[in-house]
């Protein structure tokens, strides 16, 4: 039988798309932001994209919408924002909606009573409170009774070319085992690491400012990853550079692979930068090595951010080179202005994170079948 997901705070569709890979049937999702529900809707056909805030989200709606009693659910997803909940006793109380959002997930598990749940967010989750978050989070979890277990997973080793730490909490209410997926890709494992090169090296080569419509690939599909996110793709997308000014442009042929700003002549660096430390603003003006690992996508994949420098090109990365670093399949198509399609690839979860969430989930669950056997 499928096993069945929800994805609140859905976003562009990531983990959706990851749970998809792995066999899951994504029925529903939730967001707020307009243009990440389009793309979400043009991507995800087979499921049905609520819009809105969660807090006018029913529980109700939601059953009508999947068909689904309390109980049926197989897993909720969602990265609801935690920030502020850590310190909802204290100083800033339920006085910050993203306290508040948390409080919301959590009536939606009250109100679904999935088997499972899966909840990520940011590393930083651990420094609030000195942890109080995160054991709020289990604790408010275990009242509804789930048991939940956390772990900072990080993407790279799941096969997406590109650092990302992520704090995935995964839980079920069935009393069966928790555990989270062990690595897949690295030295000494099955798959060395998606390099830079293995993610983009077949996207057409583009100038700064240039938009090329929808040309073909550059190349024949060279590594795994490409075949795998190209799929029956004949031609490029959302390739369009981002035209950077004259000052930027002077700037960037003194970047080497692997160099930054301190590569750059102190006569041409921004003011602010000029009385820099050596040891400060490790990643600006960042130029991508091809045979390296990308740093976080960011919602800006702007230079004077990270690492967003194309490896040989003097220009910033393109949506669909951000796509490609972030796992997306080269099927999505992003809606929206340029700026909010750069914020729906940064704000996603990899989808080959998903994926091997997804697929441990699956393993986990087989412990179900066992067992009722």
């Amino acid at each position: 039988m499928t096993k069945s997901a929800i994805d609140l705070f859905c976003g562009a569709g990531g983990l959706s798309a990851g749970l998809e890979m792995a066999g899951f049937r994504v029925l529903a999702g939730n967001d707020c932001f307009e243009a990440a529900g389009k793309t979400f809707s043009a991507t995800h056909p087979n499921a049905q994209f609520i819009p809105g805030p969660i807090e006018d989200l029913s529980v109700e709606r939601l059953m009508r919408v999947t068909g689904l009693k309390k109980g049926e659910l197989t897993v909720l997803v969602g990265g609801p924002p935690c920030q502020a909940y850590s310190v909802y006793n204290h100083k800033r109380g339920m006085h910050d909606r993203r306290a508040t959002l948390f409080r919301e997930y959590l009536r939606i598990v009250e109100g679904m009573k999935p088997e499972w749940i899966v909840m990520e967010n940011v590393k930083g989750i651990y420094s609030i409170g000195g942890g109080e978050a995160v054991r709020t989070i289990k604790a408010e979890l275990a009242a509804l009774g789930y048991d939940v277990e956390e772990a900072v997973l990080k993407a790279e080793d799941f096969g997406v070319p590109q650092e990302r730490r992520r704090v995935v909490f995964i839980g079920n209410r069935l009393g069966l085992p928790i555990s989270h997926p062990d690595p897949t890709h690295g030295p000494d494992r099955a798959h060395p690491f998606t390099t830079i090169q293995d993610a983009i090296g077949d996207l057409p080569e583009i100038e700064n400012g240039e938009d090329p419509g929808a040309p073909a690939y550059r190349t024949e599909a060279s590594s795994a990853f490409q075949r795998q996110l190209r799929g029956n793709a004949t031609h490029v997308t959302q390739h369009a550079a981002p035209r950077l000014g004259k000052v930027n442009m002077d700037r960037l042929p003194h970047i080497p692979q692997g160099g930054s700003w301190r590569d750059i002549p102190h006569e041409l660096l921004p003011a602010g930068m000029k009385r820099a430390k050596r040891s400060d603003h490790t990643k600006r003006y960042g130029r991508m090595r091809w045979d390296g690992l990308a740093c976080t996508i960011l919602t800006k994949c702007d230079i004077h951010w990270g690492a967003y420098i194309h490896p040989e090109k003097d220009r910033a990365i393109t949506v669909r080179e951000a796509a490609r670093l972030q796992s997306f399949p080269d099927y999505f198509e992003f809606f929206g202005s340029k700026t909010e399609q750069y914020i729906q690839v940064g704000n996603a979860v990899p989808p080959l994170l998903g994926k091997a969430i997804g697929e441990h989930l699956l393993t986990l669950m087989s412990h179900q079948v066992r067992r009722a056997a």
